[in-house]
Parts: C-alpha cells; structure tokens; sequence
C-alpha cells in the first residue's frame, strides 16, 4: 500500500450496487486505503439517478453532493448499470462524472457495451477481500491523487 496523501480527501464515491454483503465489503475496503472520507450507496439504478438529479428522498445538496466517483453494478433492480450509465453518460449535466463498473461478469459483451456507452473502467469484482481492498486503493489513488477531474458540478 502506498502513503495516504490524497489531493482531496472530502471526495465523495457514490456506489450503486444491490447485495448489502457487497456494499459492506466495498465499504470496508474503501475505509482500508485512507483517501476517501465519504462513501454513499444506493441500491439500484432508480435510486443512483434520483440521486444524481437530486429528486426525492436525495433533494439536500448538501447531505447528497455529487460524487467524484461513481462505482456501478451492473445487475441490479429497477433500472440496471447499463441503462444507469447511458442515462448519465447522455446527460449534460453528468457526463463528466467518472464512472467505474464493478461486476461479477467478464463477458465481452458487457465489457464492449459499457465501454460504448461511455463507461470510464470496468473492472471484475474480485474473489478475495484483499484484491478488494487493492481495487478500491488503486482506484482512489488513480481518481483522487493522480488525475485532474472537472471542477464540482453542483
């Protein structure tokens, strides 16, 4: 693991994914790497946009700011990553935000699609708990120390 010396470290990730073992996990590895003082989570792809949008229940800008990192599902209820992705990616307002896709498949077609609605990572969920923690510590070193992101959208 690197030294935790993160440009921003009030940066918040907005996660979507529906199994609650997976959010914990995600939490928990997160929390392993230091950078990222804020984590939010939603449980589908309806929730993840009334968030971005900031409809009901997600109408305070402050308690729900725009992230500086997305990390998307792809099988979830309601409205899935794929159909998530094309609605932000399509929006002015959302486009710029980075978009990682954390999921189970490793089909080529998932890959390609998402990939061609603009994701900007997609990555394998990992068996073990420590490449977890290596994940989520190579991303937030990658999005929050090493590249320059857009001014805050709000």
């Amino acid at each position: 693991m690197r030294t935790k010396t993160s440009k921003n470290n009030t940066i918040l990730i907005l996660i979507a994914e529906d199994d609650p073992e997976d959010r914990l996990l995600a939490k928990e590895a997160i929390d392993e790497n230091g950078l990222v003082s804020r984590v939010e989570f939603v449980e589908n792809g309806v929730q993840l946009m009334d968030y971005l949008f900031n409809r009901p229940p997600y109408t305070d800008k402050e308690k729900f700011p725009t992230p500086g990192l997305i990390i998307l599902d792809l099988n979830m209820p309601k409205k899935d990553g794929r159909e998530a992705l094309k609605e932000i990616k399509s929006s002015k307002l959302l486009k710029s935000l980075p978009v990682v896709v954390l999921s189970t498949s490793k089909a080529d077609e998932d890959i390609m699609q998402t990939y061609d609605l603009g994701v900007n990572s997609f990555i394998t969920k990992p068996v073990t708990f420590k490449a977890l923690v290596e994940i989520m510590d190579t991303l937030c070193h990658y999005w929050f120390e090493i590249v320059e992101l857009p001014a805050n959208h709000d």
